[in-house]
């Protein structure tokens, strides 16, 4: 079988304590992470011994129904090092395989690499069948990568029974181990892992958090403003094993948010970029968007950007979202600019792509991956002592906040267009799924927050916690469960359309969608200080077709 190449850049158990987690995944995490170090281990001696290595992982993305795109990176010399612009062009061969053992073999090829893409592999292999399991593996001279596993999507027209989901986002280097992918990695019953955003972070080391509690170092030391500084942060990055673990599992559906560029980044500029001194920002971020695709399994959009849309049969379209690339420049807090109609977070041609394909689609589920929340949020209510830590963590001006600008919230003009899209068009079961707060959400999104119920909902939101970056009770330094439970109550008085929230944890979602409804269920890790972490159910919501109501669920799906 032949294929198209392309190695361009392109329970009621928990009602007594709700707040104890009950289902222990560690072991069988465990037990899949050391296979996967021993195997991870051999290229090494490879490249000690100046023969080609991967050292690097490989991994999957943009699951179709007849293809999937393949990722690996090729040290062939032991000085070509990511970001050093060293080292030969290198052939590298591939293979799909229907079994684990590659006894059968259904597509093959080979492809060149360079120091021009930073010796990445990209290949999109099409010509497989639908729904179905493969493995895949890459080989330079007599050095082979591990093997990875990848799974193809439903065909657009057929009936599924459900498709599954990992959930994750904000994954600082520095604030910890990322144990919650280690976890997901162990994982059997995964269609993809989406990834919201803030994949890596461009700090200088201890930048965030600050020194003394920065648990790991990365490289380089310095906050990443060139290309080889961004190839050099993706490819540390992707040394750690339980980031590796989890490319090796699953496919991957990712997108960016502000980190992968620089903090709160918009069109123009970031709050974490001074023009002059750190050159210009469009230099800045093109050379962020080459890393990205060169050592990212993503397709790019026509636009050249991560907004695209994937379907996983008739029962879900997942419209991803880019809400970086075009948005308007932050405004202040209380300059009541961020109702201004001329601003905008997606840009006229993306929210019309939006609108557009959700008015059009016939799935059950409309999902729809948003790097920043979209419900509406008042931090007003919150008490005095607790707004300092949260604008910190919120990367806000000092000085007390009552909503967030750099989601939404800043930009309500377009939130009022797309929700009323919803609404006019009488459009059921949209489903926003979020990240980049740092904390876990369970929200009805409004009609008009302050009519809110009366005025009904134009959809459901679950946004999913950190990885491992920094939130209120990590700010202030205090035990779990301390401080974030005055936040909480406060904003949930406050805020009638969050059902749910956890200010505290860090971990992951797993998204089960049927026909019948989409769950949301929230995992949280022992300690993310901690490379052996324990993994234990939290919560579970959900929504149930046609209702745009989001309920308490008392159980995990299994």
């Amino acid at each position: 079988m032949t294929s198209l190449l392309d190695s361009s850049s392109e329970h009621p158990a928990d009602a007594a304590n709700p707040r104890r987690r009950t289902v222990v995944l560690a072991a069988a995490a465990t037990a899949a992470l050391a296979p996967m170090a021993a195997t991870l281990g051999a290229p090494a001696a490879h490249a000690a011994a100046g023969a080609p290595a991967f050292l690097h992982g490989v991994a999957s993305g943009d699951p179709l129904p007849d293809g999937v795109l393949l990722w690996t990176r090729v040290t062939p010399t032991p000085e070509a090092v990511p970001g050093s612009g060293l080292g030969p062009a290198t052939s590298v061969s591939w293979e799909v395989a229907a079994d684990k053992a590659f006894s059968r073999v259904v597509a093959s090829g080979t492809t060149s690499t360079s120091a021009a893409t930073d010796h990445t592999v990209k290949v999109d292999v099409r010509g497989l069948q639908p729904q179905t399991a493969y493995w895949y593996r890459f080989t330079a001279g007599t050095t082979v990568s591990p093997a990875g596993r990848t799974r193809t999507t439903a065909g657009h027209d057929v009936t599924t029974a459900g498709v599954r989901f990992g959930v994750v986002s904000c994954a600082n280097w520095e604030s910890g181990y990322f144990s919650a992918y280690r976890h997901l990695a162990a994982r059997t019953d995964l269609d993809a892992v989406l990834h919201l955003g803030d994949y890596i972070y461009e700090y200088q080391t201890g930048g965030y958090p600050e020194d003394k509690y920065v648990v790991r170092r990365h490289e380089p030391k310095h906050e990443i403003l060139s290309l080889a500084d961004y190839r050099t942060r993706h490819g540390n990055y992707k040394t750690d094993a339980d980031l590796q673990a989890l490319h090796h599992a699953h496919p991957i559906v990712a997108i960016w948010d502000d980190h992968e560029f620089a903090n709160d980044a918009w069109s123009g500029g970031a709050e974490n970029h001074t023009p002059g001194a750190e050159g210009e920002w469009a230099a800045r971020a093109a050379v962020a968007k080459q890393a990205y695709f060169e050592w990212m399994p993503v397709r790019a959009s026509i636009a050249g950007t991560v907004y695209r849309r994937l379907r996983f049969g008739t029962l879900a379209d997942l419209h991803l979202l880019d809400l970086r690339s075009f948005r308007s420049q932050q405004v202040k807090v209380g300059s009541g600019s961020v109702d201004d109609p001329e601003r905008t977070i997606t840009g006229r041609a993306q929210l019309d792509w939006l609108k557009a394909g959700l008015a059009n689609s016939n799935a059950t589920w409309k999902l729809v991956g948003t790097s920043v929340m979209i419900s509406p949020v008042a931090f007003g209510s919150l008490p005095a002592h607790l707004l300092g830590p949260l604008t910190k963590l919120l990367g806000l001006p000092e000085g007390g906040i009552a909503i967030n600008v750099d989601q939404w919230d800043g930009y309500t003009d377009d939130r009022k267009e797309l929700l009323g899209h919803l609404k006019d068009r009488n459009i059921k079961n949209t489903v926003f799924l979020t990240g980049d707060i740092h904390m876990a959400w369970a929200n009805e999104v409004p009609v008009n927050m302050a009519t809110y119920p009366g005025s009904g909902t134009a959809a459901t939101e679950f946004v999913v916690t950190s990885v491992t970056s920094d939130n209120i009770d990590d700010i202030l330094h205090v035990p779990a469960d301390t401080a974030s439970l005055v936040a909480e109550a406060a904003i949930k008085a406050a805020n009638w359309h969050v059902k749910w929230l956890d200010m505290d944890s860090h971990g992951y979602g797993v998204l089960d969608v049927t026909a019948e409804r989409s769950q949301m269920d929230y995992y949280a890790v022992s300690d993310k200080r901690r490379q052996d972490a324990t993994s234990a159910w939290e919560r579970s919501y959900r929504t149930l077709n046609g209702t745009q109501k989001v309920e308490r669920v008392w159980q995990p799906v299994r």
